[in-house]
């Protein structure tokens, strides 16, 4: 068995492993190439592989630079599924749809500009049909069941914490009579963190690939109380200046958590004048993946959170205001009031945050706060770093207002975090490989994680590994059959544990689950009901919709309870 990094290796973005078993061939994450990535070996969308040969793909989560070239790989013959846990799933069906107009607009602007200069048309990485194809695809997996994907491989999500649904994925290959455990963690999210669960514990590996975005530094604010005291800071400066505060944040993940803190000091009245500054909603997709956090309240908030959603939603307050058309975007830049804006993408990319920042960077009166990982190239780490001026459409724009990074709000582990999930193993790793990461900080991660004795490498990229089992693993496995599968039978009548090993849990087979293909079909059916519901604005339809939604939460429980 081998493992080829086919992406994330010495960068940020772009993550993409392959494990290349007798069974077949496995992608672990195909995420989009950004910033300086997209200008790499591969640019933006080549394939250092055969997608016809992919035989699976196991997502860790929904960030487009961890699933954002799946429909490229439908598009040039991938046939196979994609297993991810449900809320990743949803979330899929708002970030890959966005992510094909994106391509399809960039596309239309510089076939616009190459008719002028007389050179030949481009087209889009991928449309809106492809990711249409790819979401078919999705196949989604509960946390902490095993589930045979192949013949002779078995995987297991668990809970990551560092997005809803987010997963660190065990992969137990079965070649002749020796099984290799390798462990993917995914981005690993922090504990203390708002809305979502502390990330699971992995009980062993036989080999682990780490993230290591943070892998240099500690995050100074880890404390939920202190993250939220930093951002109150920030709302009263903005607040002194009387101007505008522009937050660029992911539409997925940032936004809710922004919501989230707000609406726990408009509760305290913990920042005076908060409750007079309208805050805005400027991102459909942020919009939708609200919707989405608010669905999947089940099975992934954390026991606070859980709490407040009895209440109500955990992201609404009386001052909130959403902005679903272009026009209702536009309107924010008329308003003179000091407010909020929320807007996507996060790194200021792409979307409608840019216009937002072409009305409010030349004013010194306003504040934009960053409050998440800025990568090499893009134009909010040039801002981060102090450029004095940036261009926004063809336009050149001063930089006078007050540029602020927060620490708090990072949805990745910092350096000793990450240290402390890997040397948390009961059975350490024979070898750790550090990817997602700049070069320096993966390096610094290598030294804090060899200073705990592991054996650790940072690979380049397409570097190819052999992979092999413990020999004592192999010979404990042949020698003990009965009680495994004595544990198993067990493991069946309990609740998976925090952080079952392997052997805890009998496989359940992909076969197996397809008995329930028309019910998941129907079920699929229901929500693109509920979908085109959402877009008929009317009473009539408002309590259809209502009355739909009490109908299904009423079935859930009561299934919940009859299985139970």
């Amino acid at each position: 068995m081998k493992l080829i990094f086919c992406g994330a290796a010495k960068c940020v973005t772009g993550s993409c492993h392959l494990l290349d078993t007798a069974a077949g061939k496995i992608l672990v994450d195909c995420g989009m190439r950004q910033g300086e990535d997209a200008k790499g070996e591969f640019g933006e969308g080549t394939f250092p592989f055969d997608p016809a040969d992919i035989r699976l793909v196991l997502a860790t989560h929904a960030h487009i630079d961890h699933i954002g070239l799946i429909p490229l790989l439908v598009k040039r013959g991938f046939a196979g599924e994609v297993l991810s846990t449900d809320a990743t799933a949803q979330l899929a069906t708002i970030m890959l749809p966005d992510s094909a107009h994106i391509q399809e607009q960039d596309a239309e602007y510089q076939n616009r500009k190459n008719q002028r200069a007389g050179r030949p048309l481009v087209e889009p990485l991928y449309t809106g049909e492809d990711a249409q194809e790819a979401l078919k695809r999705f196949h989604s997996v509960p946390y902490g069941k095993l589930v045979e994907v192949l013949p002779g491989v078995t995987c297991r999500f668990n809970d990551a914490g560092h997005l809803l649904g987010s997963a660190s994925i065990e992969i137990m290959v079965t070649e002749g009579e020796k099984t290799t455990k390798v462990v993917f963690s995914g981005d690993l999210g922090r504990s203390e963190r708002p809305i979502l669960k502390d990330p699971d514990i992995i009980a062993s590996a036989d080999y682990l690939v780490l993230e290591g975005t943070y892998g240099d530094e500690d995050h100074a604010v880890t404390e939920q109380e202190d993250k939220e005291q930093e951002f109150a800071d920030v709302i009263r400066g903005a607040i002194a200046r009387r101007g505008n505060l522009v937050i660029p944040a992911f539409a997925v993940g940032r936004t809710q958590e922004l919501l989230y803190f707000i609406k726990r000091l408009l509760a305290k009245n913990a920042v005076p004048g908060l409750e007079r500054m309208p805050v805005y909603i400027d991102s459909p997709m942020a919009i939708q993946a609200t919707k989405v956090y608010e669905r999947c309240a089940r099975g992934y908030y954390d026991e606070e959170t859980q709490k407040m959603a009895k209440d109500g939603s955990p992201f609404d307050f009386p001052t909130l205001h959403i902005a679903e058309t272009a026009d209702e975007s536009k309107q924010i830049n008329t308003d003179p009031i000091p407010k909020i804006i929320i807007s996507a993408s996060g790194m200021c990319d792409a979307g409608r945050v840019r216009h937002h920042l072409k009305h409010n960077l030349y004013q010194a009166t306003s504040t934009v706060m960053f409050a998440g990982y800025q990568a090499v190239g893009t134009l909010g780490r040039t801002l981060q770093d102090g450029a004095q001026k940036v261009k926004l459409f063809g336009e050149s724009i001063r930089v006078n207002a007050n540029i602020v990074s927060t620490r708090g709000f990072s949805g990745h582990a910092g350096r000793n975090e990450l240290v402390d999930w890997a040397m948390a193993l009961e059975e350490k790793p024979k070898r750790i490989f550090l990817v997602h990461g700049e070069e320096k900080a993966l390096y610094a991660l290598r030294d804090a994680l060899r200073e705990r004795g592991a054996e650790v490498t940072v690979p380049n990229l397409l570097d190819e590994v052999e992979l092999s089992p413990r020999q004592a693993q192999a010979e404990a496995k042949q020698a003990a059959p009965k009680e495994r599968t004595a544990a198993s039978e067990k493991a069946r009548e309990a609740p998976a544990p925090k952080a079952a090993p392997a052997k805890e849990e009998e496989a359940i087979s992909l076969e197996s689950t397809s008995a329930t293909y028309e019910a998941v079909e129907q079920l699929k059916r229901i929500y693109s009901i509920l979908q085109r519901s959402q877009q008929r604005r009317s009473p009539d339809m408002e309590l259809k919709r209502t009355i739909l939604e009490a109908d299904l939460l009423a079935l859930a429980d009561k299934w919940d309870q009859l299985i139970l």
